[in-house]
């Protein structure tokens, strides 16, 4: 698959990550917000969570979930820690989650997957 049709791809998945957490009663801060060394696909709020969101698309569940190995949830964590002060209010809990989409299936939102 050549770039552009990559990036197309990706800003798909990206737009359904939003309508799958906009429908569980998230609200998007913002889209791909970058810092440097660094990117998160979906920032999003619900009540007192902040989440930094890595949306993920494959072929299969097992691919997507191979996709987001230490080193890229790594460079989503660095992201997020350099931009939380422009989202998070006193009080409110920050985490990294993963949305994967497969195709012929459900997104699949995978809450706190850092634990670092």
């Amino acid at each position: 698959m050549n770039r552009e049709a990559a990036e197309k791809r990706g800003r798909g998945a990206e737009t359904l990550a939003c309508w799958w957490l906009r429908l569980h009663g998230w609200r998007i801060l913002a889209r791909r917000a970058r810092v440097p060394g660094g990117e998160v696909d979906i920032v999003a709020r619900r009540g007192g969570i902040v989440s930094f969101v890595e949306v993920k698309a494959r072929a299969t569940d097992e691919a997507a979930a191979m996709s987001l190995d230490a080193w890229r949830l790594r460079r989503v964590v660095n992201a997020a820690e350099r931009l939380a002060p422009r989202y998070q209010k006193s009080g409110d809990d920050i985490r990294i989650d993963a949305v994967f989409i497969v195709p012929g299936r459900l997104p699949r939102h995978v809450p706190n997957i850092w634990q670092g």
